[in-house]
């Protein structure tokens, strides 16, 4: 199945053979260390800059039905992000996974985005569009 929406995602996860459980890292556009001004500048433009991650969460997929439930959570806890990074990990025999065994995929994900290694996740903007980055 293509993905080419949030409402796309959670069709998906539904169709998987076992229960899914979405894995959420949201990251900040910043500025990189020791920037230059044509990064500087570029960067005030809305280009470039680097992702650095900010909040992990996992929730099964009946919990986040519309994009708009992880913006407004992460307004209440005060947390400011661009990007949401999205992946799921797989349940086995009919249950879904919970979020203590989330929690290394969660870690392993933060660190392949620290590392720019983010191309297999889907990564939606705060308006829960699915946006391409390069």
């Amino acid at each position: 199945m293509n993905i080419e929406s949030y409402s796309d995602l959670l069709l998906a996860a539904g169709m998987q053979s076992e229960p899914q459980r979405l894995l959420f890292v949201f990251a900040k556009a910043e500025l990189p260390a020791g920037y230059t001004h044509k990064q500087k500048d570029n960067f005030e433009q809305g280009k470039g800059g680097t992702l650095s991650p900010v909040l992990c969460v996992d929730k099964l997929p009946e919990e986040v039905t519309d994009f708009k439930v992880l913006v407004s959570e992460s307004n209440v806890i005060g947390v400011n992000w661009d990007i949401a990074f999205v992946s799921a990990l797989a349940g086995r025999g009919g249950f879904s996974p919970n979020s203590d065994e989330a929690s290394q995929p969660l870690k392993m994900m933060t660190e392949k985005i620290q590392n720019g290694m983010i191309n297999e996740f889907l990564t939606f903007n705060k308006q829960g569009e699915l946006v391409s980055l390069y």
